[in-house]
């Protein structure tokens, strides 16, 4: 029981420090959300529409808008709103149709329908999806307008077989194909930014939480603990389990609280739970060799914060692997961080599970027991020497 006394007395000190909670909990969801909504896949555009005309013709365009793959289509009340919503970015691109829209197809006269955009989003490419309707829409008009002068059906009449005849025709399509290894995960944006965050935070808040093992040290709480009957085996243990407390329950309330507040899938929940038990286990030895090593709690902060980050960076919890050269993915090996993110990947890409990721897991195992065995080697030296 005192090991576990020890431990829940770490966490006691971590939550003393209100700010720890931003850091511990808060932050961690927080670059999660920012960095999956940059980089995730639920996106649409949006374009802002008014039709000033609304009539038959200029319905029929804002429904061909609204058949356009990938772009949401927004309708307004006037070209005022269009304007809003594009400058002030609600709108990725605004459209708007004049109210002579069919006045001017009867007189057989152009017709100018405006286009809004900002060189900063994605205007520029959504004008050849708006352009390519505003073509096809002319295409009909210009048939109508050919079959009325040399036959003298109506135009209305023209303009619907022109449409109809179009429809029928076989449309074109465009096969995508991808060659050669993907420089970006296939996992969505929040799954792939979680599992990295996951990994971050957990380090480098281990590597940070060495100040309260320091802290003990020079107070001389371990030593006093030894003066009552407590062997040096049951201080060590219970420190080791309160650094891997404040890991572990960092790490489970990432997962959990992703997986609630965006939808974060995991892949294989065993096998995601095992990496990240696995994980804390490594964070604990590093958070406890850099608190029996170092002397005061400056050093161990600069140097928590310099090995977390730097760390984090080289294993691919900033920048994918994926986009690592050879050599240098090779050298990312050296932090259990790479190996962590290549767990992940093959659970959230390629579905895998436990089976396809043992490797991984064997891994992180050896770092968590070496870090663990030299870390208890150094701090016991200290605590019992005289």
């Amino acid at each position: 029981m005192k090991p576990l006394t020890i431990a829940a007395y770490n966490l006691k000190r971590l939550f003393r420090d209100r700010s720890n909670i931003f850091f511990v909990i808060i932050l961690p969801l927080v670059l999660i959300m920012l960095l999956g909504s940059v980089f995730g896949g639920t996106f649409t555009p949006e374009v802002a529409v008014y039709d000033a005309s609304e009539d038959e013709r200029s319905r029929r365009v804002v429904d061909a808008l609204e058949q356009v793959s990938d772009v949401d289509i927004r309708l307004t009340d006037s070209e005022d709103d269009v304007v809003d919503a594009v400058s002030g970015g609600r709108a990725q691109a605004g459209l708007v149709i004049p109210a002579d829209f069919s006045a001017q197809i009867d007189q057989g006269s152009a017709v100018t329908v405006r286009y809004f955009g900002r060189l900063d989003t994605l205007a520029p490419q959504l004008q050849s999806a708006v352009n390519a309707v505003i073509a096809r829409e002319s295409a009909v008009i210009r048939a109508a307008r050919f079959a009325n002068s040399e036959t003298g059906v109506s135009l209305d009449q023209a303009t619907s077989q022109a449409q109809s005849a179009l429809d029928e025709l076989p449309a074109m399509t465009v096969a995508l194909s991808i060659v050669g290894d993907d420089l970006v995960p296939d996992a969505e944006g929040f799954d792939s930014s979680a599992a990295s965050q996951l990994l971050l935070f957990v380090f480098l808040t281990s590597l940070t939480g060495s100040v309260a093992l320091i802290e003990t040290r020079n107070l001389g709480l371990s030593r006093r603990m030894l003066s009552t009957p407590t062997s040096a085996r049951t201080v060590l243990l219970g420190e080791a389990l309160g650094r891997y407390a404040i890991g572990l329950m960092q790490g489970l309330i990432i997962m959990g609280g992703s997986a609630l507040l965006f939808g974060v899938g995991w892949g294989s929940p065993g096998a995601a739970t095992l990496i990240m038990v696995l994980f804390a286990l490594v964070g604990a030895g590093a958070g406890m060799l850099v608190g029996s090593l170092l002397a005061n709690e400056q050093q161990a902060l600069a140097i928590g914060l310099l090995l977390g980050l730097g760390g984090a960076a080289l294993g691919g919890s900033m920048v994918p692997l994926e986009i690592f050269p050879d050599t240098l993915r090779t050298i990312a090996h050296i932090m259990p961080h790479a190996w962590g993110n290549d767990a992940f990947a093959t659970l959230l890409q390629d579905g895998g599970g436990i089976a396809d990721i043992g490797t991984e897991l064997g891994i992180l195992a050896a770092y968590a027991a070496g870090l663990l065995l030299i870390s208890s080697y150094i701090f016991r030296r200290q605590i019992t020497s005289g």
